[in-house]
C-alpha cells in the first residue's frame, strides 16, 4: 500500500519547487497544506490517513493527544535538530519515529538585523510616506555607531548579531544566566554584571535565548521597565520570554521607541490580535528561519530522512 505524506504549514507553496521529491515517487504520495490548522480536532482530522508528516521548526505541536488519534502515522520530520512541542515519549509508545533536519542560524540573524535597522531609521514609516505622497523626512534616525547593544544570550545567533554590531562599531553587551566572561570575550562582548545592568543600560536589546522554565516571562513588566525610553527591544526568538501585555502597555505608552517583534504567542496571528496595530511596533509573521537557502535544506533533508526511515535505517533521529 502507498504511503501518503503531508507537508504542514507550506504557507508559501514552495516544499515541492526548492526540493526534488522524486525519489519517493514510487511509494509515497506527497499532499501540501498551506493554511495552518486551527486546533488539535481540525488537525487529526486532516492527518486521519496520513504516514508520514513534514513539520517546519515548533509550528505545529504534536502531544501525546494528538498523536495517539492519528493511528497511521509512522514517521515525524521536523525542520531543525531541536524540537519542544513533540510528545517524544509518545511518539515511541505509539511506535512513531521522529527525525530532524540541519538548520542554518544566519538567516534569523539577519532578520534581527533587519528589525534593528528598520526601527532605528524608521524605514517602513518613511518609505510609506513617499509612496503616499506625504511628508518629505519626517523621523530623525537612531544612531547605531557607539550606541550600546545588548544582547540575551549569546550562543550560534546572538554572537553572529554581535559581530554585525561591532561591524557597526558599537558597544556590544551580553547576559545571560550561564554566560561566563570567558565566553562573552570570545564574542567581542562585554559580560554585563546582571540582567537589570544590561537591560538599563543598552539602546537596543536583542533577544537570543532559548524558551524554557527559566527564562519564560524574562521580561515582565519591571524589566522592561529598565529600559530607557529611547531603546529599542528586538525579539526574534519566541514570544513567551517576553510578556507581551507588557510590551504592549509599553509601546502604547511610549515609554521605550520601538519594538521589532518576529514571534507571537498565537500564531499565524488573529486578524483582531492587538499586536496587529500596535504602535511604535515594527512586526513580521515569524520570518527568522524563512529563506530560500534554509527551506532548501529543510525540505531535501526531510527527503533523505523519508528514504533512510523506509530502507529501515533512520537517520537524524529526535531527541
Amino acid at each position: 500500500m502507498r504511503l501518503r505524506c503531508a507537508v504542514l504549514d507550506d504557507f508559501q507553496n514552495v516544499a515541492t519547487e526548492v526540493a526534488d521529491w522524486s525519489p519517493l515517487a514510487d511509494e509515497v504520495d506527497v499532499v501540501t497544506f498551506d493554511t495552518h490548522f486551527p486546533d488539535e480536532d481540525a488537525l487529526a482530522a486532516a492527518l486521519a490517513d496520513v504516514d508520514i508528516v513534514v513539520t517546519l521548526r515548533e509550528r505545529v505541536a504534536f502531544p501525546g493527544s494528538l498523536i495517539t488519534r492519528l493511528p497511521r502515522l509512522k514517521l515525524i520530520v521536523a525542520s531543525g535538530m531541536r524540537n519542544t512541542v513533540i510528545d517524544y515519549a509518545a511518539a515511541e509508545t505509539h511506535g512513531v519515529t521522529v527525525c530532524g533536519t540541519s538548520s542554518s542560524s544566519t538567516p534569523p540573524v539577519e532578520l534581527t538585523w533587519a528589525l534593528l535597522l528598520g526601527l532605528a531609521r524608521g524605514i517602513v514609516e518613511e518609505s510609506g510616506a513617499l509612496r503616499d505622497n506625504g511628508p518629505w523626512q519626517r523621523t530623525i534616525g537612531a544612531d547605531l555607531h557607539g550606541r550600546r547593544l545588548g544582547l540575551l544570550g549569546l550562543g550560534k545567533i546572538g554572537s553572529q548579531v554581535a559581530r554585525v554590531g561591532l561591524a557597526f562599531g558599537m558597544r556590544v553587551s551580553a547576559w545571560s544566566q550561564n554566560l561566563t566572561e570567558e565566553r562573552a570575550d570570545k564574542a567581542g562582548a562585554e559580560l554585563a554584571p546582571s540582567l537589570r545592568d544590561l537591560l538599563a543600560t543598552s539602546d537596543f536589546v536583542s533577544v537570543h535565548l532559548a524558551l524554557g522554565d527559566r527564562t519564560r516571562g524574562l521580561l515582565g513588566p519591571a524589566e522592561l521597565a529598565l529600559l530607557k525610553p529611547t531603546a529599542y527591544l528586538i525579539n526574534t526568538s519566541r514570544a513567551a520570554i517576553v510578556d507581551q501585555d507588557a510590551l504592549l502597555a509599553a509601546l502604547h505608552e511610549g515609554r521605550i521607541a520601538g519594538a521589532g517583534v518576529d514571534v507571537f504567542d498565537t500564531e499565524p496571528l488573529p486578524a483582531d490580535h492587538p499586536m496587529r496595530t500596535a504602535p511604535r511596533l515594527l512586526a513580521t509573521p515569524h520570518l527568522g528561519y524563512v529563506s530560500h537557502a534554509n527551506y532548501t535544506t529543510y525540505y531535501g533533508q526531510a527527503i533523505e530522512d523519508i528514504r533512510a526511515f523506509l530502507s529501515g535505517s533512520p537517520i537524524r533521529r529526535l531527541p
